[in-house]
């Protein structure tokens, strides 16, 4: 629970893996990049900044009473992410209806965590209640609000949810993610199987935080603790991959690609000439993959350039320029050798396979959605290949309860006569979860 420890800011390195050998004309370059960071950690901020606060948002429409284990687990489980907290972060507890309501502090800020406001919070999670209706971006602007009372360094949200958000336009709810990004991240978790899978994950997706389904509310206690002690190792926030090319540089895609696959490429903010940030958002102690794809000018044998440069930027805790955090070169060597030049390496390979997989099995589940039986046993079966040859076994188990496999090797599948839901439901909401190149 609580913790006295001094916080830590995170050691950032960066690690650049590439063929960088490229035919005569040869204009496309990829490169793997590997960010780590280290020796993070918070116990409500880090070293010379503000402290950390999360708002933790619960669903209580009327549909959370049926069956009640839903509202009772949804209870247990926030209580459970209260004891998480540790002294000094802020926190706030709003219940989610068609309209947002504050449960905890109740006045309009944020309390402190420590032994009484903890004990206080779970008390007020008692008068819980369901009902009412469905609308998600009321909840988040109201997060916004919370977490925007005081001087935060870390500011998390943590969303659950058993509907589909039915009380407000999909127009209204973009508009709360496009007004709350970058102000916040959140972790988005769907409990039951009557909520929309692009709805949970596309809040994880724009709020830089994670999605998952828990089917079973006995599971929310333990899923909630998880989530929030994953908060609380988060020791820098705001954290931007930041790309320089050269004039006649093309940037053709930035991708994260583990521990999920995420387009980053239309979050682009300028930085300077011939430079932008793209949002990471916070950091403890982990590592994560980026692929970046640029165009460079075409080149005669025997030249070599310097096609991106790419670098952590972190906000200055004293309010001045962002600082780098480490960097790494992405380069062009044009050569005659045809085995150098064409040799695809391996880390790109792998991450290359991993983008498909998630695509093949959202095509998949649209197709078989849409009774199109022969696109989705095809893409299906693609996907039931692509997870084998990269060995992402835990996607492999997920597809085999929505495919018979046939022969994993040449993605020979067929399709389930009967799927659970709940089955079919983390498939979708995983799909683009994937498993590090083994170095």
């Amino acid at each position: 629970m609580a913790n006295f420890s001094k916080p830590t800011v995170p050691q950032f390195s960066v690690d650049v893996y590439q063929n960088e050998f490229l035919p005569e004309g040869g204009r496309d370059v990829s490169a793997i990049v590997t960010v780590t960071s280290t020796g993070g950690g918070t116990t409500g901020g880090f070293a010379g900044s503000g402290p950390a606060g999360v708002v933790i948002m619960v669903d209580c429409s009327g549909s959370m009473d049926y069956p009640a284990t839903k509202m009772r687990g949804a209870r247990e489980a926030t209580a459970a992410a209260v004891d998480t907290l540790r002294d000094g972060t802020h926190f706030a507890v709003v219940a989610g209806t068609h309209v947002a309501k504050e449960v905890y502090p109740g006045n309009g800020g944020l309390a402190v965590a420590d032994a009484r406001t903890r004990a206080e919070a779970k008390e007020a999670l008692r008068r819980l209640s369901a009902g009412g209706g469905t609308a998600i971006g009321t909840w988040l602007r109201l997060a916004d609000r919370l977490l925007s009372s005081t001087a935060l360094t870390i500011r998390h949200g943590i969303l659950l949810t058993d509907g589909r958000n039915e009380h407000e336009s999909p127009e209204e709810l973009r508009a709360a993610l496009d007004a709350c990004a970058g102000r916040f991240t959140c972790d988005a978790r769907g409990v039951g199987t009557d909520w929309e899978v692009k709805e949970v994950t596309g809040i994880a997706s724009a709020l830089l935080g994670t999605a998952d389904i828990v089917a079973d509310p006995a599971g929310l206690a333990a899923d909630f603790t998880a989530m929030m002690e994953h908060a609380m190792g988060k020791g820098v926030a705001d954290v931007a991959l930041r790309l320089w090319t050269p004039v006649g540089v093309e940037i053709m895609f930035v991708k994260q690609v583990a521990p999920a696959v995420e387009d980053l490429t239309g979050r682009r903010t300028e930085a300077g000439p011939r430079a932008g940030d793209y949002p990471t958002g916070s950091w403890g102690s982990e590592s994560r993959d980026y692929h970046v794809s640029v165009r460079v000018p075409q080149a005669a044998v025997g030249q070599e350039m310097l096609a991106a440069r790419v670098s952590l930027i972190a906000p200055d805790p004293m309010g001045g320029d962002p600082r780098p955090l480490s960097q790494g070169l992405v380069r062009a060597v044009w050569t005659d050798d045809l085995a150098m030049s064409t040799s695809i390496n391996p880390q790109v390979a792998h991450y290359t396979g991993q983008a498909e997989l998630a695509d093949a099995i959202q095509q998949g589940l649209d197709a078989r959605k849409s009774g199109d039986r022969d696109g989705a046993t095809a893409k299906l079966g693609r996907a039931v290949q692509l997870a084998a040859a990269s060995g992402n076994a835990d996607t492999a188990k997920l597809l085999s309860k929505v495919v018979d496999v046939v022969d994993a090797a040449t993605g020979t599948v067929r399709l389930k006569a009967k799927v659970a839901e709940a089955d079919e439901m983390t498939l979708e909401t995983r799909s683009t979860k994937t498993v590090r190149v083994k170095r």
